[in-house]
Formats: structure tokens, sequence, C-alpha cells
């Protein structure tokens, strides 16, 4: 890596007079999709609403190299997931099963109950909680292939009661990821599908002759997968379009320079356009900081996406104190936060917005990712700042009760009837009258 590189890592300082406005381009991310996208998209949607199985046999014969003749031939028999699982090698095996059931620990601690109230009147309340039907669990394939995303996406679902839980993934040229295969084992997959790609987004929104139709899409995908779900939302629910992934740490200067490296590293191997920021108050330590990501990113083996994210999208920013660190940090509202300092608990309460805290220097977000127990799917672009992790309560519904007696009506019944007459609807103030007592 020449010198030159090391200059152009971003160091910015909250006394610049612009480093707020530098800070928002910064964070700016272009998420305007790309129209021959689109337009591929909404063929694959429409053709796959029509033709069903049709469709999506040509979509996978084109796409994934797969002549499959039959929609049957695509569908995996659970005996093929339980080999997979058995066959995988005996630390991956039991590294899985570990991850799996530290998941369903915490997630089991997110269920809410149904709960009712009766009034003096006799007039009970309350909200009845109930698990959706089937959701739909895209997984990437080729290239890419997550067996954590299935422990993160289908365990919440199962936990929260969804009876039928379908698994779509992309398996080109026939290969199939064994880890991801007994991913879906561990966490109780119903049905997989090897699908993927716009035309499964499309089978499970619609249903088709062979898959049914799901009611809500969770799983990461591929442009085409995020463009499809966007056009399908409305139809069937989905947990959220993702932008690239982020990790901000805020350190005191008190950790290891190589360990922070190291950390800002993890978010940027996973994309080019991902965002890695560092702020701290002490000069000294962003120098060390900066030094290690010279040392360290050529023995990186994605060092040339590590490279394009860091110096695209990174920055090491110097802060006055911790307070304004999280002032900052609160602006940015990061995917991932860590709290590399000292004292983490005193910092916590001053941070209102982000996806996932970690707290302390042995806690790296690589940890988070496969294995502590809370959820990896966290909002990104900003939208910590009013959205939450995937978890169990994304997988339940809840419908009001209202069961009002007949002492009741006489007291909520002029009410109502006052409120419709004044919004001018007649019958919604006769349908309060009627029940009043003559």
């Amino acid at each position: 890596m020449s010198s030159a590189n090391i200059t152009s890592l971003r160091r910015l300082s909250t006394r610049d007079p612009e480093f707020l406005s530098t800070l928002d381009k910064l964070l700016a991310f272009d998420n305007s999709t790309d129209e021959a996208i689109e337009r591929t998209v909404a063929d694959v949607l429409a053709n796959v609403r029509t033709l069903g199985d049709a469709a999506v046999l040509d979509y996978t014969r084109r796409f994934d190299r797969l002549d499959a003749k039959t929609m049957a031939e695509l569908e995996l028999p659970l005996s093929e997931l339980e080999t997979a699982y058995k066959n995988l090698p005996n630390d991956q095996r039991e590294a899985l099963k570990q991850a799996a059931e530290r998941v369903r620990i915490y997630h089991e601690r997110q269920k809410i109950d149904s709960w009712e109230y009766t009034e003096a009147d006799g007039t009970r309340l309350g909200q009845q909680v109930t698990a959706l039907d089937r959701v739909g669990l895209y997984v990437p394939g080729g290239k890419a292939a997550y067996p954590s995303s299935v422990l993160m996406n289908a365990i919440p679902a199962k936990v929260a009661g969804v009876k039928e839980l379908i698994m779509v993934v992309p398996t080109p040229d026939g290969h199939k990821n064994q880890l991801v295969l007994a991913a879906a084992h561990l966490s109780n997959v119903d049905r997989v599908f090897c699908v993927g790609g716009a035309q499964a987004v499309a089978a499970l929104a619609y249903g088709t002759q062979t898959i049914p139709q799901v009611d809500k899409i969770v799983g990461p995908g591929n442009a085409y997968v995020a463009s499809a779900k966007r056009r399908v939302f409305g139809t069937v629910g989905i947990d959220m379009v993702a932008g690239p992934s982020e990790v901000l740490v805020i350190s005191d200067g008190s950790g290891e320079p190589e360990w922070t490296a190291i950390d800002l590293f993890a978010q940027a191997e996973h994309d080019e356009l991902a965002q890695a920021i560092l702020l701290c108050p002490d000069a000294g330590y962003i120098d060390r900081v900066a030094a290690e990501i010279e040392r360290l990113l050529p023995l990186q083996p994605r060092k040339n996406v590590i490279s394009a994210s860091i110096y695209g999208r990174g920055a090491l920013i110097h802060v006055s104190d911790l307070d304004e660190a999280c002032v900052v940090a609160n602006r940015i509202a990061p995917e991932h936060l860590e709290l590399s300092v000292a004292n983490p608990r005193a910092l916590l309460p001053k941070i209102r917005h982000a996806g996932a805290i970690f707290m302390g220097h042995y806690c790296s977000e690589s940890l988070g990712d496969y294995c502590a127990g809370p959820n990896h799917v966290l909002p990104t672009s900003r939208s910590a700042r009013f959205s939450s992790p995937l978890g169990v309560y994304d997988f339940q519904k809840r419908s009001s009760i209202i069961e009002v007696s007949e002492a009741g009506a006489q007291y909520l019944g002029p009410i109502a009837a006052t409120l419709a007459h004044g919004e001018g609807l007649a019958a919604h103030q006769r349908a309060a009258e009627l029940r009043l007592k003559r």
C-alpha cells in the first residue's frame, strides 16, 4: 500500500465550522434505484404473478442455470437439511448449534402476551397478540452465503409462533451451501426452495401453483431482491430495505489501536459502500489507529473492498469529549455502535439512536453478527432514529379487543355520537345512539 493512501484517510474535527455539513455529506447515501434493474424486476414480478410456476422455472433456468422440469425438483426434502447438519465438521456443527441456542434464548424474552382489563361498568378492553401464519425467508446464495442470516431471521419467527416458514435460496449451477442448509435445519424451517432473485420474492408475495403466498418476506438480498421487496410491499409485509453496513466506534483512547482498526475493517469488508467511523477525543490515539489501518490493510484478504470503503466513506473524527461524541453518534444513528471506552455504562443513557450497542473493549461487533444472541438484522442509513432490530415482534400482530357492556354503551354512546355529528357522519352517530336507553 502506498503512502499516498494513508493521506487520503478522511480526518475530521468537530471544531471545524463546516463539520456538520461535511458529516451530513459523508453520511448521505444515494439509494436511488437503477432503471434497468427496476424494469427487469417489474417484468419478473408481472410474469410470476401471471404464469406462476412456469415463470419461476424459466427464470431459474436463465439466471441460476438449473434446468428443472418441475417445481418439485427445486424443493429440498427436510431430510437433506438434517443430513447437511450431521455431515458438518464437528467444530462448525457445534458453533452453529451454540449460536442458534443463544439467539433462541434471547428472542424468547421478546415475546409479548395478550392482555385485557375491565372497567367499572363491565366494559372490557384489551389486546390479542397472534403470530403471522406464513413467512418467507430469502437467503442469499452463490458467492454470498450467510448461515447466520438464516438463524437471525428464522429463529425469531419460530419463537413468535409462525406456523409455516418457507425459505428460498438460489443455488447457481446446483451448488448448495451446506452450512445454510444446516442452519435451516436447526431453525426448524418448514420448506426450502432452490429459487432466488426477484422471481423468488414474487413467488412468495403472490403465490404460485407450488409456492404458497406468505404474509411477510424477510432476509437480505442483492439489488434485484431489494427492488422486488419494495415493489411487493403492501401485498405482503417486508422487514426492511437495508442499505450498506455501518459501524461507529466511540473510543476514549484506552483501547488497543489494532483492535479498533480491525473493528473498522470488519464492517468495511462487507461492501465498498459500507461505512466505518471512529469518534475519539484523543488525537494521539487517532494517529495510532490510522497507523494500524496503514499497517494492517495490506494483510487483509478483502483489502480492495476494505480500502474502497475506508477511503470512500470512512472517517476518523476528533471530538472535544465523550459527551460530544454521543451527540455526534445520535446524529449519525449508526447500525452498529461500539462504546470502546473504560466505562461504557456511563455513556449508555446518552445514546438514543443506534441499531445495536456494543459495550466495552471486549465486545467486538462480530460477536453480535454471529452468536451473542441479539439480532444482527439492524436499521441502516440513519433509520435507527425510528426503527429497531428485527425481532419476535416483527412476526406478531396485535388486534384490539373491545367488549362494551350495556352500561358502558350509555357512557360511550353520547361521546361517539357527538364526535360523529361533528364529522358529518350520520350513520356513525345513529349507530351509537341506537344503543342508548330511551
